[in-house]
């Protein structure tokens, strides 16, 4: 996940600059396009998406659901996490779709919360008072370790701690940073006990590692855990009970007072239904189909129900 938040932050850096530089009068002009009044009290709320296709995606999903209850909204690209979350803070934005985990440790990189409830009670405490979480989703993008469908199948693999008794036959690949993160091959030793015979530095999620394991030069991999590549090539995701990768839970972050009760019902009725298998569908959609975020978002809303 937090290779997704790469890249530059300059979207909103011209935002930012006219906000800071403004002069009186203006009253609640928004710099990023769009009012800055609260959903349901005639303004538009404005959904800030990460630079990547799933969060686009999820920001289409947020902002169709309200307009069909008849709550202006509108998405805008803006960027990395630190630019958003400076613009949500100052109110330019009223929500964005984020990631529980990776929000709590961009406000507190020491945080140890691994699961959910403890992710999203130590958020509570964090969060300046403006600011807030709605429901979290069951979906996640976070790391994962994968193997292959034969792999799995062969093995009898369904969790991370069901790799100890092969261990010792499999390859690992993964960027190299995995190889020294707790929240990688270390935490996997300490959590689990498990030792692999080799690991292989290899590229972030990308074609590289995907490619090794199809081949079978490796046995086990690093991908996250909505890519694309494991629905097209029939990977399995092992479960990590011991939460060595903390929860990345889908999670509404909004400015309180933008957000009115109405809104939030809505953005609560979609974490009911939204699961990690949906980011899956959602983002091969996009990458191997070439889907448009918005027509992936449409499709997932009535098949949950949401909207027609």
């Amino acid at each position: 996940m937090i290779s997704k938040m790469r890249g530059a932050a300059v979207l909103l850096v011209g935002a930012l600059a006219l906000s800071a530089c403004g002069g009186g009068g203006g009253g609640d002009k928004n710099p990023l396009g769009g009012s800055t009044g609260g959903g349901g009290g005639g303004g538009t709320l404005v959904i800030g998406t990460a630079d990547f296709p799933e969060s686009q995606a999820l920001g289409e999903v947020y902002a169709q659901a309200l307009k069909a209850k008849g709550i202006k909204a509108e998405t805008k690209v803006a960027g990395t996490r630190e630019a958003y979350y400076k613009a949500i803070q100052s109110g330019q934005l009223a929500i964005v779709p984020e990631y529980n985990g990776n929000l709590l440790l961009h406000i507190d990189p020491k945080a140890t919360a691994a699961t959910t409830d403890e992710v999203n009670a130590a958020l509570g405490q964090k969060l300046p008072s403006t600011l807030g979480i709605l429901n979290s989703a069951k979906a996640e993008d976070k790391d994962s370790v994968v193997v292959t469908k034969e792999t799995a199948d062969k093995d009898k693999l369904k969790t991370i701690a069901d790799l100890k008794p092969v261990a010792s036959t499999i390859t690992f690949g993964g960027p190299s940073e995995f190889k020294t993160r707790e929240s990688g091959l270390v935490g996997i030793k300490e959590k689990y006990g498990i030792e692999f015979k080799e690991f292989k530095s290899l590229d972030t999620a990308g074609p590289i590692t995907v490619a090794r394991l199809k081949q079978g030069q490796i046995q086990a991999a690093n991908l996250f855990s909505t890519d694309a590549a494991i629905t097209k090539n029939n990977f399995v995701a092992l479960e990590d009970p011991k939460n060595v990768f903390p929860a990345q839970n889908v999670t509404p972050l909004i400015y309180r007072s933008k957000v009115n009760a109405d809104a939030q019902g809505v953005l609560n009725a979609i974490a009911a239904k939204l699961t990690t298998q949906d980011l899956l569908d959602m983002n091969s959609k996009m990458s191997v189909d070439k889907a448009e975020a918005r027509d992936v978002a449409k499709d997932w809303l009535k098949k949950a129900g949401i909207a027609s």
